[in-house]
């Protein structure tokens, strides 16, 4: 791939060649898993659109702006296509990929029957399940009680035939899975030899979804978390990730209610209007809901959640205007709707000489339609950061996580904005472009940079919309 540096005098990183096909391991195959792969499957085969989607929709800006290089991220970093990927996974639950989306009801069924077959054939293994982290479920695939040192070899070799039985070249695991509770603070999270010895002796506090994260990190094989678990957000998988050079990500896909508010409190702040309450609810009525009607798993859910405002506003720099605002955040299990998941949220500011407003979202979103284009485009991030040797935390795809992982001497980024140019900035900085601060002041000032030319480009606009026919007589 031919990508030039744009003038920086950077030099691309060397990046292994995405030769062959790419796995994708899924623990998890429900909601998300099989509206994730379900839209693969019509999209590769010209019959869906993946909206949504960064790597396959959105361009990027290289150079200055009058150079008007625009290309799509997948043309411009060597990303895995569509066609190459192949996919595997665990579910408590046996039923196909087809089953599955049937069960959960989020695609119609006139839409996925174009990819019947190839749904049937994707058929989950049996999963890691410990009733004392998922209350609300009733695992009927389950692998049957061992240590968990023993359940993690025995993922690891569902990894390896699953290499060797499809023959692909390389590999990446997202969790997709349920909403665990949260493990109470243990020495064995805190190196990988307290790690592996707590998993010998099995300890309790060594929830299924670490052991899949130890599973897939120990074999180098790129982790992301799409729940709030703790998975590999702890010291043992971060030693081991760059032990065995696996790239790590999590946690929590950031879908309905928590991507509005990276995106209105990062407004708030800049504007430097006060925040004095913001009143969240949520109803929902798949399987994730289900789990989360377990105060155990909810209290999961509600610390990456609230997290977020905090981070954004930094009421220690702001205590006037961020200091005392109540933040309340309530998910309601409601049947009716499946993954027709519908947000509230009151938002009590204050403004000049500090009189109130409000601000109110009423947000009808389908769970599973916002998550499938994150998984997407973890899995294809993650095998570039993986061939591009990048290892441990990529705190550069925090774009896509409620509670971004990041090194524990720092705060992670929450807003959505900066997250968004920190991911096309790392993708400059990757393929040896200048990366862009938007400040501007180069193109006006030749002593910060080169100027912009003072006469326009060749190439003209063309309008945004072609005059249309005269409805009105001459």
């Amino acid at each position: 791939m031919k990508t030039g540096n744009g003038g920086s005098g950077a030099k691309p990183q060397r990046i292994l060649p995405a030769r062959g096909k790419l796995g994708v391991l899924l623990p998890g195959m429900g909601a998300v898993t099989s509206t994730f792969i379900a839209g693969v499957e019509l999209c590769r085969r010209g019959l869906g659109t993946p909206i949504g989607s960064v790597t396959q929709l959105q361009t990027i800006r290289l150079g200055k702006r009058y150079e008007d290089r625009h290309p799509l991220i997948k043309d411009f970093v060597p990303l895995a296509g569509l066609k190459d990927l192949v996919f595997g996974g665990w579910d408590l639950f046996p039923d196909n990929m087809w089953e599955a989306a049937l069960k959960c009801g989020v695609l119609e069924r006139t839409q996925i029957e174009p990819v019947k077959a190839a749904l049937e054939q994707i058929k989950p293994m049996t999963a890691v399940f410990d009733p004392a982290y998922i209350k609300n479920l009733k695992a009927t695939n389950a692998k049957k009680k061992a240590t968990r040192w023993e359940l993690a070899q025995q993922v690891i070799a569902d990894i390896q035939s699953f290499k060797k039985r499809t023959g692909v070249d390389r590999l990446v695991m997202v969790w997709c899975g349920s909403t665990e509770v949260l493990p109470k603070d243990s020495p064995a999270h805190e190196s990988l030899a307290g790690l592996e010895a707590a998993m010998k002796a099995d300890s309790p506090d060594i929830p299924p979804s670490m052991i899949y994260a130890y599973a897939a990190v120990s074999q180098g094989i790129p982790y992301a978390n799409g729940a709030p678990n703790l998975s590999g957000d702890v010291p043992a998988l971060v030693e081991l990730a760059e032990k065995t050079g696996a790239p790590i990500g999590g946690k929590d896909f950031k879908t309905g209610q928590t991507l509005m508010k990276t995106t209105i409190a990062p407004m708030l702040k800049a504007r430097m209007l006060a925040l004095r309450g913001w009143y969240s609810t949520n109803i929902l009525g798949n399987r994730d809901g289900e789990v989360l009607d377990d105060p155990g798993s909810f209290k999961t859910k509600e610390l990456s959640k609230m997290s977020v405002l905090d981070t954004i506003l930094e009421p220690a720099l702001y205590p006037e205007l961020y200091g005392k605002y109540h933040h309340k955040v309530r998910i309601d299990y409601y049947p009716p709707r499946g993954d027709a998941k519908e947000g509230w949220d009151n938002i009590d500011i204050a403004g000049w000489l500090g009189y109130p407003m409000q601000v109110k979202i009423n947000f009808l979103c389908r769970d599973s339609i916002l998550a499938a284009p994150i998984v997407l485009d973890l899995v294809l991030f993650m095998d570039l950061a993986k061939r591009a040797g990048l290892k441990g935390i990529q705190e550069w795809l925090s774009f896509y996580f409620k509670s971004p992982q990041c090194r524990p001497d720092l705060q992670p980024e929450h807003d959505l904005f900066i997250q968004h140019l920190k991911l096309k900035n790392t993708l400059r900085l990757l393929m040896g472009e200048e990366v862009l601060d938007h400040s501007g002041l180069d193109y006006y000032d030749p002593e910060l940079g080169t100027p912009e030319p003072a006469t326009p480009p060749k190439k003209a606009l063309k309008p945004a919309n072609k005059p249309g026919k005269r409805l009105t007589p001459k």
